[in-house]
């Protein structure tokens, strides 16, 4: 990865005060290590007219693997090959961004004790970037660096290969900036921008990433039209980290716009008080969804397939609309856990005849199934292999056949905005797969296509405008003609 910075000067003002500025003395070849790999920095030429300080970050691929082992990248769709072949040590990244702020780091806070005036004023810069990966090209180069005051901002795509023109562009562009700027906010712009144009980055993103980005984006991110991208890609999409970086930003506009202190305006919460809503745990909110959709659906007679621990048979127990509840799992051990749960064996004589336990598999029909107004299969379907789900499939739909089933699922489009869970990886370590909520729909049509049942989705959770709800349910409803036939057959 290779950066150039690059200045001009007179006699009286000379072009080398760059490398006071940047701490790094322009006769010197001086080595940094990090993280990944060794940080270069040295002058292809220093004279009071011109000088550059150039950037080398050689990357060490075997220290990139390690580190970023089941973090950032690793959940992306190619990353079984990544591992081995990528752009990581070739295109300036999070890994290059880092690297500056490791070797520039007084000259990103604005600080230089040997010329303190010179670290205020603006300077004739220009800096290059060679391979710049930009997701969006390069008009979103221009969205990005337009706006921050540089009167030239270049960013030629890179083709694919130049010996092959009909192959096209590469995702990568030549960088090239011009204008009067301080130094150090023109490389806080390069240290947010960079990993927002890869839109990646190579560690994991925690919520001091928040602070980071709020103090290299001092005095520019808060007005920059581009801001909710810029915050977005940043965050690596992290929803609760975006939304809490983008209020932030807007006590800062608005403190700025009048002139005050963010601290004077940000008073509005009594700190000793604790008026914070607490919010209602998922497992929760599917537990309320489900017991709506039996209560609509007019069951009584309710199974529980998969029904682990007993947690939503409690909570159908607790609502004598239901008279009947059969809880079936695999687990003899969850049975066990479920039993002691429900408190059976101290359990009222009429309360005790309402409910039943048992030992089961779903991907077996069990004509004890048979005869049910509706069936629950929450969080269960994911648990199998795929290959397995047409057997579970036939079980409850063509065999058992219960007038309503309800099938939840986590709907996986919704996992980049669980800040506690890395990048591509499942909710549960014992999930199969995750849908998202196109596959689940697929499937979910076709299993009432074949079976006599119409379906119905219904969002569990908050449901999110890009990303949709994080539990999705469907609720299937056997078809007038296949009830009438199914109660012929029982007759």
């Amino acid at each position: 990865m290779f950066l150039t910075i690059s200045t001009t000067g007179t006699p009286e003002r000379p072009a080398t005060d760059l490398g006071f500025l940047l701490h790094k003395h322009p006769e010197k070849a001086q080595t940094f290590s990090t993280s990944h790999g060794t940080a270069h920095v040295f002058y292809p030429e220093a004279s009071a007219e011109r000088c550059t300080a150039a950037l080398l970050l050689e990357v060490d691929p075997v220290a990139l693997v390690r580190r970023g082992k089941g973090k950032g990248r690793g959940g992306a769709p190619d990353a079984a090959l990544a591992q081995y072949v990528n752009d990581r040590p070739y295109a300036a990244s999070s890994l290059l961004a880092v690297a500056m702020s490791t070797v520039f780091k007084s000259a990103l806070s604005g600080a230089c004790r040997a010329m303190p005036e010179r670290a205020e004023e603006t300077l004739p810069l220009r800096i290059e970037v060679p391979a710049l990966p930009a997701r969006g090209g390069a008009e979103l180069v221009r969205k990005l660096f337009g706006p921050l005051g540089w009167s030239r901002v270049d960013a030629v795509a890179v083709p694919l290969d130049e010996q092959f023109p009909e192959w096209g562009d590469s995702r990568y562009v030549r960088l090239l900036l011009e204008g009067e700027l301080r130094l150090a906010d023109a490389l806080r712009q390069l240290y947010v921008l960079l990993p927002v144009l890869d839109d990646a980055k190579h560690y994991w993103v925690s919520p001091d990433e928040v602070d980071k980005l709020l103090r290299a984006g001092e005095g520019w991110l808060a007005d920059h039209p581009e801001q909710k991208l810029i915050t977005s890609r940043y965050l690596a999409r992290r929803w609760g980290l975006t939304r809490q970086a983008m209020e932030r930003l807007e006590l800062v506009r608005l403190a700025e716009s009048d002139d005050l202190d963010v601290e004077s305006i940000d008073n509005a919460v009594d700190e000793t008080a604790d008026t914070e809503e607490r919010p209602v745990p998922l497992a929760e909110q599917r537990r309320t969804a489900i017991l709506a959709a039996l209560s609509g659906a007019g069951a009584s007679r309710v199974l529980d397939l998969g029904c682990g621990q007993g947690q939503l048979v409690q909570a159908l127990m607790k609502d004598v609309r239901f008279t009947e509840i059969v809880g079936v799992d695999v687990s003899m051990r969850a049975l066990t856990i479920a039993s002691r749960r429900l408190k059976l064996d101290r359990m009222g004589e009429r309360q005790a005849a309402r409910v039943t336990l048992q030992q089961g598999s779903l991907t077996y029909t069990d004509k004890r199934l048979k005869g049910y107004d509706a069936a629950v299969l929450s969080e269960v379907i994911e648990h199998l292999d795929l290959p397995r789900l047409p057997a579970l499939e036939y079980a409850v739909f063509g065999s058992a056949r219960p007038r309503t089933v309800l099938v939840t699922t986590p709907n996986v489009e919704y996992n980049l905005r669980w800040e506690t869970l890395p990048a591509g990886h499942v909710r549960h370590g014992d999930h199969r797969f995750e849908w998202t909520r196109a596959e689940f729909r697929d499937w979910a049509g076709e299993v009432a296509r074949r079976h006599g049942y119409t379906v119905e989705f219904v969002p569990v959770g908050p449901d999110d405008p890009e990303v949709g709800p994080p539990t999705q349910m469907a609720v299937f409803t056997m078809t007038a003609a296949d009830e009438t036939q199914k109660e012929a057959k029982a007759a």
